[in-house]
């Protein structure tokens, strides 16, 4: 029988100079964790399989969709429940990062293990995405937002208010900034303390007035952008830099999302439909 063992991390930045954002996917047969912890809120989903984690003093029993959260400085342990093993997906995020739309301090998760299918599912795109295009914004738009609404609906911590005076002003300032800067976006957070906002603020006006978050709203520029330079007959590699795509396969990711199809084939349509 061949034993699966398979561990591997992505570090994302939040914004452009940001703090990094450590994602692992793993799937293990046999493999146990020593008794360990870590500086900051562990959040896994079970994508597969089942865990059993030993934390403060009792068990817990995952399942594919549920959502374990540890604590910073919990000691833990981690191994199979059962022969078929266990696969599952983590972010280790800095403790501020659950508190940007919630009072109270510090959030505790009385209960480590939660059902919560929705949660889990935007947990696991997002990490999925990440971890395969690492883009500074998109973590920045997307970790925060989903760690607010997971201290949210399950933690102790009260939500802060969601009301933004000037939500569309500082939607129209933000959407601006990123337009003029867009093969270097300013991260998130230097935008909100340039207008005086939290980052959970300002991500609450973008989204209230353009219906998307930053990061999606810029991708669907450069896509424009980039639908233009194709026209004049630049190839897709040299349109991803210059429109501000890591590189040729995020522009086709973004590319097909939004246009249908990817850049080569639109270049190709729009080249044959101009002879």
């Amino acid at each position: 029988m061949t034993v699966r063992e398979e561990a591997r991390w992505t570090r994302a930045a939040l914004g452009r100079d940001g703090r990094p954002l450590d994602l692992l996917t793993a799937r293990f047969d046999r493999h146990r964790y020593a008794p360990h912890a870590h500086d900051e809120f562990t959040i896994g989903v079970c994508v597969g399989g089942s865990e059993i984690i030993d934390y403060r003093g009792g068990r817990i029993h995952t399942g594919p969709g549920s959502i374990v959260v540890l604590a910073p400085g919990e000691m833990h342990t981690g191994g199979p429940a059962a022969c078929d093993g266990y696969a599952y997906q983590a972010l280790y995020a800095e403790p501020t990062l659950l508190t940007e739309g919630t009072l109270g301090g510090l959030p505790h998760f009385r209960e480590p293990l939660l059902d919560d299918p929705e949660l889990a599912a935007a947990l696991r795109a997002a990490h999925t995405e990440l971890s395969a295009c690492p883009d500074p914004l998109e973590a920045e738009s997307r970790v925060p937002w989903l760690l607010t609404a997971l201290a949210r609906r399950h933690s102790t911590s009260r939500p802060a208010c969601d009301t933004v005076p000037g939500a569309a002003p500082i939607a129209l300032a933000v959407r601006d900034r990123l337009a003029d800067e867009l093969q270097a976006p300013p991260s998130l957070a230097c935008l909100a303390a340039d207008l005086g906002l939290s980052r959970y603020q300002l991500l609450r006006a973008f989204r209230t007035t353009m219906g998307i978050p930053p990061y999606a709203w810029l991708a669907q520029y450069r896509v424009n952008r980039a639908r233009g330079l194709l026209e004049s007959g630049l190839r897709p590699a040299e349109v991803a830099g210059l429109v501000g795509f890591a590189d040729q396969a995020h522009l086709t990711r973004w590319f097909r999302r939004v246009v249908g199809v990817t850049p080569a084939a639109y270049r190709n349509s729009v080249q044959d439909g101009g002879r």
